[in-house]
């Protein structure tokens, strides 16, 4: 095969590796192709009660506009990712917003990394908690993607 060819061939299988080194986040996801409206909603506060208004706010989105009608995705960083601890007492909430309405919860990895220093394990994350590599970073990526930013 010819030199070039080679050299262009490895250039473009080592793209998407040099992208996720770089820490580059997916695109939003288009679980919901008939979804009209598209939220993200910010948990950054460890407070129950602000957690618990972030999930309200989710569960009445959906309730409002039904569930193919709208996106939501709640991302969780800092002392907010206690939300998706594996021992949170939200947990089978969640589990339930996920289930049945289709929200999805992302958990920040510098603040996972954050907390696995802090504590010398890694935290449990709910089940339905699927890891970003940071917080503010996916929020940029979905409100790109025209997701409204609500941080209740």
């Amino acid at each position: 095969m010819n030199p070039f060819l080679n050299t262009l061939r490895s250039a473009m299988l080592a793209i998407p590796l040099l992208l996720l080194a770089m820490g580059v986040q997916a695109e939003a996801p288009d679980d919901k192709p008939f979804a009209e409206h598209k939220l993200v909603l910010q948990i950054s506060d460890g407070d129950p009660a602000r957690q618990n208004l972030v999930l309200n706010v989710a569960n009445n989105a959906i309730r409002h506009y039904g569930p193919e009608k709208i996106d939501v995705e709640i991302v969780a960083f800092g002392p907010g990712l206690s939300l998706l601890f594996a021992d949170n007492p939200q947990a089978t909430r969640i589990d339930g917003l996920a289930v049945d309405s289709g929200i999805r919860f992302a958990a920040c990895e510098n603040t996972i990394a954050a907390v696995t220093r802090m504590r010398g394990t890694a935290p449990e994350l709910h089940a339905r908690a699927t890891p970003v590599d940071a917080g503010v970073v996916r929020i940029l990526d979905l409100t790109a993607a025209g997701y409204t930013l609500i941080s209740p």
